[in-house]
């Protein structure tokens, strides 16, 4: 009930609406009532020879114990039982279609815009997540959970709300017609509902789980589709194409398997009602020969009766599926809600500052860190280093040693366990993120470019940047002339991830997107390590003109790159073990001599 109450709470902003169509859905079930009350006088007079066409003087209606004169309703000439009967059943069903319809509409309109609501917290909510965040959660489970697992609610909240509303409301009608006919009998004729109802509600916490497991499996699915898409080429190359057909094959049944789990469970409702149901119209058949016979009852009221009743399992059927369908969105919810709940790591602290500018430096001082996912695994321990204003740092060391690591926590993708990172002195955990983000650009040696086009993926790191100054950042970068070779220039969509484009290509896009950023801390992580020779001299050049006047972080492997650095810091398992100038360390013994040396080595022996 709380996950439902969280659910609805998302339709709040929607109330007037929802009030309007629980008014509308409520005509219909009285209109439904109403064909059901139609009934007895076909039967008694229309379809009864003796009846006589005569001007009549009214209709018996039971339910509310008086008689309603009909002759004053109805216009002139209008004078005979079947005439008025017609136009009754004809303004019935035309009131009925008519507030059937708009209610539909307003509830839907209400369950659409409640799931839109909460898909949008949902998506800002992973948005705003930290790095531990995207470790623990893949790709796909994410999207899975966005996606589908929110399309089960969004059933839920418009399409099975309002068909909720309409079943619930026709039932109170019928069950009003059939007590009204005859209270003792109808009593007698509802005794079977809790045999129906009981095991329907403990068949809900069994489809909430059937639910909940067929929407993993779902996500499972959509890991292997992801990666199998996403790494086409790995998968051609080393042909794996067998593989990943099995990988999906064994996904695709294990959803198939949960899912008929669930139509086994939900299906079970329907054929219990309907056997209890006609081991009520063979009792009520039994019961009404004689009340007929006795002449206690007509046998328009008797299949008036009978008629309201069986309408009436049909709501009922109609509920014990909603409800199945309610635990399937909330077995999906589940997911959606722990991503909502979700304790963030890296957060901003209450009355956090602006940094307005950057101006002194950045400060490790003494810090440790190791990985939340990974407690007894890499460690950063004892860091303490001094980057000032202006200046140009290099982080070298072996593979593994925690260079991006270190890089990493400057820009709060991940919060120190010990220490401080401070920014012109003040801790960067007593910053706003965006302000302390705003201040730094990262070139790493993955880049990520969106499938679009030249111009948005440059313009993406300054918003509304005029076309004049996406041009300069690229002409900056050394981009200008191969994006004018482009069929469209600039307006060329670049492909999933920049794959039309190559790598050295990739990268100058970029350092264009953080030329136009114009921020004053630079991260380069490994930014030429993928290029060839050509490649390379040119993002080289590039890099040049972003490192102007800006404070930079570098991480390389290639000691060639970072032989200029103002600092060169080496990191060997967690801790830096050497600092200073290329001159310093090249002839000092340490591990920056080695790795020259082998460099040099390996470019000789090349």
């Amino acid at each position: 009930m709380n996950e439902l109450a969280r659910l609805l709470r998302y339709s709040r902003p929607y109330t007037p609406h929802l009030l309007v169509s629980v008014a509308l859905m409520a005509c219909v079930g009285a209109a439904q009532a109403l064909t059901a009350l139609l009934i007895g006088p076909i039967f008694d007079r229309v379809l009864n020879p003796a009846s006589p066409e005569v001007p009549v003087a009214l209709f018996t209606l039971p339910f509310i114990k008086r008689q309603l004169f009909l002759n004053d309703l109805m216009p002139p000439g209008i004078h005979n039982v079947w005439t008025m009967v017609a136009a009754s059943i004809l303004t019935v069903f035309f009131i009925k279609g008519l507030c059937d319809y708009a209610a539909n509409y307003l509830i839907n309109y209400v369950g659409y815009s409640a799931v839109t609501d909460l898909r949008q917290t949902v998506f800002d909510r992973v948005l705003q997540q930290d790095a531990q965040f995207f470790e623990t959660n893949s790709t796909a489970r994410v999207m899975s959970s966005i996606m589908n697992d929110l399309e089960k609610i969004q059933v839920a909240l418009s399409h099975i709300l309002a068909d909720w509303l309409r079943q619930s409301f026709t039932g109170l009608g019928l069950l009003a017609v059939v007590l009204q006919t005859d209270w003792k009998l109808a009593l007698v004729s509802l005794t079977v509902l809790p045999f129906v109802l009981v095991p329907t509600l403990r068949l809900g916490k069994r489809i909430r789980r059937s639910t909940r497991s067929a929407q993993d499996d779902a996500a499972e699915m959509n890991q292997v589709l992801q990666e199998t898409l996403s790494g086409h080429q790995v998968v051609k190359s080393f042909g794996a194409e067998d593989v990943e057909s099995n990988r999906f094959r064994d996904r695709a049944e294990k959803l198939r398997n949960s899912n008929l789990r669930y139509v086994a469970q939900q299906a079970i409702a329907s054929p219990v009602i309907e056997f209890f149901g006609a081991v009520t119209i063979v009792g009520l058949l039994t019961y009404a020969r004689l009340q007929i016979k006795a002449g206690s009852m007509s046998t328009g009221e008797f299949t008036s009766f009978v008629i309201a009743l069986l309408m009436l399992y049909e709501p009922v059927k109609r509920l014990t599926g909603i409800h199945n369908i309610f635990q399937q969105a909330l077995g999906a919810s589940q997911k959606v809600f722990e991503y909502l709940d979700g304790d963030q790591q890296v957060k901003e602290r209450p009355h956090a500052a602006r940094l307005a500018k950057f101006e002194k430096g950045i400060v490790f001082d003494n810090i440790q860190f190791r990985y939340p996912s990974a407690p007894d695994g890499f460690v950063l321990n004892g860091i303490q280093l001094e980057v000032k204003a202006g200046e140009v740092v290099a982080l070298v060391g072996p593979s593994g040693a925690g260079k991006t690591t270190l890089a990493n926590l400057v820009p709060r993708f991940y919060d120190v366990t010990k220490g401080a990172i401070k920014i012109d002195g003040r801790d960067i955990r007593d910053l706003r993120l965006a302000s302390l983000r705003d201040k730094i650009s990262i070139v790493a040696q993955d880049t990520f470019l969106f499938n679009d086009t030249v111009a948005n993926n440059i313009g993406y790191g300054l918003r509304h940047a005029t076309r004049e100054q996406i041009r300069d950042a690229a002409r900056h970068a050394l981009a200008e002339e191969f994006i004018e070779r482009l069929p469209q220039g600039y307006e060329t969509v670049i492909g999933e991830r920049g794959v039309k484009l190559s790598g050295g290509q990739r990268q100058r896009l970029a350092i264009a997107r953080a030329l136009l950023k114009n921020a004053p801390i630079l991260i380069l992580d490994e930014a030429t390590s993928h290029l060839d020779t050509e490649s390379e001299m040119l993002v080289q050049r590039a890099l040049q003109n972003l490192m102007e006047h800006r404070t930079v972080i570098v991480i390389a492997h290639r000691l060639s790159t970072v032989r200029r650095a103002d600092k060169i810091v080496v990191v060997e398992q967690g801790r830096i073990t050497e600092t200073g100038t290329h001159e310093d360390l090249v002839s000092g013994g340490g591990i920056y001599q080695r790795l020259h040396e082998l460099q040099f080595l390996q470019a000789d022996a090349g």
